[in-house]
């Protein structure tokens, strides 16, 4: 779907920003910037538009490129399949020479190279404060450095503003650019309407879309965190902050849930309230966190351990992708080593990003082959157990879903870009945790565990002479393999 803020009438328009990036979990908060947009500049319009829905829709598509033909700021991210950027990519080349300004970030090669802002151009080899950076930057030796990177990264992008202030020339294009990423990488609201003020007035020329408003920097929020919806501030990076909704003595077991940062601060989080409320109702206390890159190690290491032991019995992810990386990389070796010094079980669960919820619900296929690999094959490559959907994006108004014998009728009040929660599977997916949490704590499972130790050798060995060989100890996620009773792809 495509949002479209029309400040005012067509030939009111002088300066025209569109938006291509991969799903739609910033739609709303696009939407909701509108008030203050229209307020600063009357004399812009602002489109966005999602490859998760264009893909496979011509109507979409089309719409898509004839937004991108005639805008004059251009913002294309997280376009790194093909499926997304190559019916487009021959409309932002055509429109590129001819835009004020077209950042392109996080996004295949072919993407990236199309970005132009004033002197900036990244079709050319990197010269100057480019250079420069790139050396600053460095290159990963092997996958474990490749997935620390993502922290030091940060920590890099906020600092290069800084670096390159008073730097005259190409620097401030390439400082804008840095910038960008920043307002992009914060996308709340705020920090939508603050990156479009930005790019507008300074590469508009002399747009009347202009504002004399001052430009407000980028807001900052925790890059590791806790999340709570009965917090009062929502995020946190204090453990204390947590509501202790299921009293200590009375709660069955407390579990791990690992969310995602760019849904949070979009406040695109119906799907996470809904399980964090579910599992409280099975009598479980919730430690929701959350972290920047792609990495969930940092958040992992600061609120799952005390004293270097597990304070979870079982972790939960809710993303959709691996424990460590994205949809276009991943690291399953430090994923195996992180879980190993967790040893509780592991379940990845998941919404639907490519499709809607009634649309997966009508599918006899269910997931599509890319959320297949994303959401299942590669988590399952780091450990995960019971993959399973949770949620999605609802369909259209009137639409009902056939994915659960709940049968829901969405309606206008069930935004259609925001997550939406199927009830009946996240209370299944509430009540496995549970189960799995009683097992991890019963007398049985700590027997079992004792009995399934591993002898010392094969009956071959001279130090045992067993007629049969001793049954290998169980890991730490195994009995959860019992529980998985639905097919993973539904």
């Amino acid at each position: 779907m495509t949002f479209k803020l029309k400040q005012g009438t067509q030939q009111d328009i002088d300066t025209r920003v569109v938006i291509v990036t991969m799903d739609t979990h910033l739609n709303s908060a696009v939407d909701r910037a509108r008030v203050g947009l229209k307020r600063l500049m009357p004399h812009l319009s602002l489109n966005i538009h999602s490859a998760s829905e264009f893909a496979g829709n011509p109507k979409l598509l089309a719409q898509c490129r004839e937004d991108i033909s005639h805008s004059d700021i251009i913002i294309v991210t997280m376009l790194f399949m093909e499926d997304h950027f190559l019916p487009i990519l021959a409309d932002l080349q055509a429109r590129r020479e001819h835009c004020s300004a077209m950042v392109c970030a996080m996004s295949a090669g072919e993407v990236v190279k199309l970005t132009r802002l004033g002197k900036l151009d990244m079709s050319k080899p990197a010269s100057g404060p480019m250079a420069f950076l790139k050396k600053l930057r460095g290159s990963p030796k092997d996958d474990s450095e490749k997935a620390a990177a993502g922290a030091k990264q940060m920590k890099m992008l906020r600092r290069i503003p800084q670096m390159l202030r008073f730097i005259p020339g190409t620097a401030q294009d390439l400082r804008a650019y840095f910038l960008t990423l920043q307002y992009w990488l914060g996308g709340s609201q705020e920090n939508i309407q603050g990156m479009v003020h930005y790019l507008a007035d300074r590469y508009a020329g002399a747009s009347s879309a202009k504002s004399k408003a001052k430009v407000l920097p980028p807001l900052e929020y925790p890059e590791v965190g806790l999340y709570h919806p009965r917090m009062k501030s929502r995020l946190s990076d204090q453990l204390a902050d947590l509501p202790t909704v299921v009293s200590p003595d009375k709660a069955r077991g407390r579990v791990g849930l690992i969310l995602m940062r760019s849904y949070l601060i979009a406040g695109n989080a119906q799907h996470y309230d809904a399980v964090i409320a579910a599992m409280e109702v099975q009598g479980l206390n919730v430690v929701p966190i959350f972290a920047s890159g792609l990495d969930s190690r940092p958040a992992i290491n600061a609120f799952f351990f005390q004293n270097d032991q597990s304070t979870v019995d079982a972790v939960v992810s809710l993303t959709g992708f691996s424990l460590v990386g994205g949809p276009a990389y991943n690291d399953a070796h430090a994923a195996e080593e992180i879980l190993a010094k967790l040893a509780v079980p592991y379940i990845a669960a998941h919404p639907v990003e490519f499709q809607t919820l009634d649309q997966w619900g009508g599918s006899d296929r269910g997931l599509l082959p890319v959320e297949s690999t994303i959401m299942i094959a590669i988590p399952e490559l780091d450990g995960s157990t019971v993959p399973m959907v949770y949620g999605g994006r609802p369909g259209a108004d009137g639409v009902t879903c056939t994915g659960c014998e709940q049968r829901c009728t969405f309606t206008k009040e069930h935004k259609q870009q925001d997550m939406f929660t199927c009830v009946e599977r996240t209370a299944m997916l509430a009540a496995r945790v549970g189960k799995l949490v009683d097992l991890r704590r019963s007398e049985r499972a700590r027997t079992c565990a004792a009995q399934n130790a591993p002898a010392a050798s094969w009956p071959w060995s001279s130090s045992t002479f067993h007629p049969m060989p001793a049954t290998p100890a169980l890991p730490p996620i195994w009995p959860c393999l019992s529980l998985c009773t639905t097919p993973w792809s539904r």
